[in-house]
This record gives C-alpha cells, structure tokens and sequence, in this order.
C-alpha cells in the first residue's frame, strides 16, 4: 500500500473540456463512489458549465492507497488540492455532493471560505440531512455480508459489483471507510457557510427525513431552497434528467448566462 498521493491532477477529474463555461461545478461522490459516477453529469452540463469531480483515494485508479476514514482530514485534502489547480477561481465555483459527498462539499466550502477567502456560488447537497441532525449509525462496524445489505437496501452500487466477488473484495475497503468517515463525522457547533445552499431529496430514502432535509437551512447564512424527487437514496439515477435540468437551471440563474 502507497502512501496518499497529493496534487490537485490526483485529486480532481475533468472529463468534459468547457473552456467557455460561465461557471464550473466540483462535484464529491457518495460512500464507496467514484469521480466517473459524474461523467454523465459532465457530458449532460456542458458546454455551458465545466465539471470537475474528486476522486477520492482508496478506490479505481488510486486503488493503491489507503483511505482516508476521517471527513475533516479528507476536507483538508481536497482543499489542498483545489488551491493548488491552476485557474479553478478564475470563474464562480458550484459545489455538489451526494450523500457522504453532500456533507464533505459542505466541510470543503467552510475551508473555502475561511482559507482561500472563496464563497462558493452555491452548495447543492442531495441525498444527505443536515449535519445538525445526528443519527446513530454503525455500518462502518459490520462484517463484510451486513456491509453489502445496506448497499443493496440503498440500492447504489453497481449490480456487477455484487456478483464478482474480486471487484467487491476490492471495493469494500473504501466502502468501510467512507462509512467510518461520514458515520463518525460530527459538525462544529455554530458553523456556517455564507453561500447558497440547494437541497435535493428523494421522498422514500431511508437515510433521511424531509424535515432532517430542511436543516440545512441552519447551516447557511445565505438563502436557502430545496426540492423532492419521486425515489430513495439514489433517487439521482432514475431522476437524472430532472436532477441535471434542476443543477443547470440554478447555475444559469447564478451565472448569469
């Protein structure tokens, strides 16, 4: 096993060139995702708005190296390597996460605005409740077996995944500590961000309530908004035109364009 790897071409993955993009949009994938579940959401968004995405360690192409199960440590990683990404500020900066991704946009945006003096154009966070709202949860402590049923009652990783033993042996280390970093993730009192905040939910995902939704509004001193989906924790997949058409029209309105 490799030590972590800095550097922002490591980090932070751009599929899709938008060299005339009003706005850009970083997005943080869920517990156990991947920089290429937003591929689709690259190709869909330009040329109008660039999207980049973060790979975290431990999973594809960075399989090698450990993860990092601590979502304060990895905040501090992915904010080292967006200052160090030539250009990134030349134009207002949207954040996404989902799920684990949607609370870590959010620790990313607070090192942004306290660090490097950058408000975000806004925050979307789906498929996540607030950080205020805390539930007792412990997946990171299962055997592997209880680790793959709560995959498949979110219904999130790839059917292929489940039926190749090597891939999901391969994935589970990430897997385990992506859930160790969000389940043991705990927000600092009174913090907030002074961006926008968008909330986007399915209205059956086990994961989190309407109203455990709505808390985000304590987390921003800007204005806040959110929207329900038909669908649950991955609501996303089957509503991705609706999803996209949301994000764009949101960004548009920001950008100006």
């Amino acid at each position: 096993m490799t030590s972590i790897a800095r550097g922002a071409d490591t980090w932070l993955r751009r599929y899709e060139e938008a060299p005339d993009s009003a706005i850009r949009l970083l997005c943080f994938p869920y517990a156990g995702g991947s920089a290429s579940y937003f591929l689709p959401v690259a190709k869909a968004l330009a040329p109008s708005v660039e999207v980049q995405a973060v790979q975290y360690p431990g999973r594809q192409d960075r399989h090698r190296e450990p993860c990092l199960d601590d979502l304060h440590e990895l905040a501090d990683a992915v904010v080292a390597a967006v200052q160090e990404r030539s250009g990134i500020f030349d134009r207002p900066l949207a954040l996404f996460g989902h799920s684990m991704g949607a609370t870590l946009a959010y620790e990313v945006a607070l090192r942004l605005e306290a660090r490097a003096g950058v408000t975000p154009a806004v925050l979307f966070v789906s498929g996540r409740r607030a950080p205020s709202t805390v539930r007792a949860e412990t997946v990171h402590q299962r055997d592997d077996d209880g680790v793959v049923r709560e995959l498949r009652r979110l219904n999130g990783t790839d059917g292929e995944v489940f039926r190749n033993e090597e891939l999901l042996r391969l994935a589970m280390p990430a897997i385990r500590g992506d859930y160790h970093a969000i389940e043991t993730y705990r927000c600092a009192p009174g913090q907030r961000v002074s961006c926008p905040v968008t909330a986007l939910t399915g209205d059956a995902d086990p994961r989190t309530t309407i109203d455990e939704v709505r808390a985000w509004q304590r987390h921003t001193t800007g204005s806040f908004e959110y929207q329900v989906f038909p669908g649950g924790h991955f609501y996303l997949n089957d509503q991705a035109p609706a999803v996209v058409k949301t994000i764009a029209e949101r960004l548009r309105t920001l950008s100006g364009a």
